[in-house]
């Protein structure tokens, strides 16, 4: 689990510096992303609970976890080739990892461009939607408790 984490600290890093270098950086899509980040992270807590409630000795975590880390791996690796940090690879080297991650690349570049377009959330509008969120988030609890 801790190299799921790691891996998706340094796709974190290479996305940010990917999209500031493509200009495509916004707020919202990054707020996004830790919301998909900690269910991507649940994940893995569920194939364990579903483990222990079947009796299958951690074969359903193994699973989502590789999973999870192969998706991470190819992320990341798109990203640094976004961000320009391929030039220190070698060239036949690069064509391999370029045709394994080709559909992530694309998908991510897409992305990008659409983003383009999208305003930063900054000062205010910024603090505003975390409070929106916690607005909500306790509105769940209070519903919850009654």
């Amino acid at each position: 689990m801790s190299a799921v984490v790691f891996f998706i600290m340094m796709d974190w890093i290479s996305g940010t510096w990917a999209s500031k270098k493509d200009t495509s950086y916004a707020s919202k899509y990054g707020i996004d992303g830790l919301f998909r980040t900690f269910f991507i992270l649940l994940l893995p807590g569920g194939g364990h609970l579903l483990d222990a409630a079947l009796g299958l000795r951690g074969i359903l975590f193994g699973l989502l976890s590789c999973g999870i880390l192969c998706h991470v791996i190819q992320s990341m690796t798109a990203n640094s080739i976004r961000a320009g940090w391929g030039e220190w690879v070698p060239e036949w080297a690069l064509n391999k990892i370029t045709e394994w991650i080709k559909s992530e690349l694309e998908a991510k570049v897409n992305g990008a461009e659409g983003r383009k377009g999208q305003k930063r959330l900054g000062g205010r509008r910024w603090r505003k939607s975390w409070c929106l969120i916690l607005d909500m988030a306790f509105q769940i609890r209070e519903q919850l408790n009654m």
